[in-house]
């Protein structure tokens, strides 16, 4: 009997070790993994080492940031809409060689240009847009390039 309880507490021990022991393994990959490969450094090395880099990575970070934000500045002013047309203004000349363009940012400000072929000469006109309309008169031509584009995305 008492060699039965004495080999049921050896059991429990061996059983014990073997758990410890796989415990201890995983616990050395995680150790290995953290410190990525036998240069054994202390806790507080690599704890300094990871603030340097975070720190130096807000910095980047937040350059960044600024850049990004330089450039949605910069892109409000820059055309983004843009609205074509060619036609015929002229009964005797054919080809729709004549055209308009309004080119518009976002908030619908920018030009349209008018550019008139005839048979003796070219004409070109620009208009600045505000909000999507002008100061000066606009041919129906105008309006509707003006309208397209405004509606573009």
């Amino acid at each position: 009997m008492e060699n039965l309880i004495f080999l049921s507490i050896i059991a429990a021990v061996v059983v014990f070790d073997a758990i410890l022991i796989i415990y201890v393994y995983k616990l050395k990959k995680r150790f290995d993994l953290f410190f990525q490969g036998g240069k054994t450094k202390n806790l507080e090395e690599v704890l300094s080492e990871q603030i340097k880099k975070t720190r130096t990575q807000e910095e980047g970070i937040k350059g960044i940031l600024g850049k990004i934000k330089e450039l949605e500045r910069i892109s409000q002013k820059s055309f983004q809409k843009i609205g074509v047309t060619r036609f015929n203004p002229f009964e005797n000349v054919g080809g729709d060689q004549s055209f308009i363009i309004a080119l518009l940012d976002k908030q619908n400000d920018g030009v349209v240009i008018s550019s008139l072929y005839a048979r003796d000469g070219n004409r070109v006109y620009a208009k600045p847009i505000k909000n999507g309309e002008s100061q000066y008169p606009l041919s129906n031509e105008e309006k509707e390039v003006i309208k397209k584009a405004c509606s573009a995305q």
